[in-house]
């Protein structure tokens, strides 16, 4: 069942957890560990590695995920080095 307001209430105005992270940059942050996030994703997708490969790498990506919920600076430093340690082929043992 979807919630229908009135006219009046439906609007998309700033809500205060939005106003406290534009106010001290969390929003931008928030916004490049998002497109990172999403970029990672896609290169762990197109590794020629095996699939146990694949999968530890992508749970790290999940745990970094799942941080960046409750620390978003942390899981931003997190998933710099996970991408650089991607970058340079410091891949985990995975099953084989």
């Amino acid at each position: 069942m979807r919630l229908q307001l009135p006219p009046g209430q439906a609007t998309t105005r700033p809500r205060w957890h939005n106003l406290c992270m534009d106010n001290d940059g969390q929003l931008e942050l928030y916004t490049a560990v998002a497109a990172q996030l999403k970029e990672a994703h896609v290169k762990v997708r197109a590794l020629q590695v095996p699939e146990g490969v694949r999968m530890a790498l992508t749970r790290k990506l999940l745990v970094i995920t799942a941080a960046a919920k409750h620390d978003l600076a942390d899981a931003a430093r997190r998933l710099q080095r996970f991408t650089a340690d991607l970058d340079e082929g410091r891949l985990p043992e995975g099953d084989h």
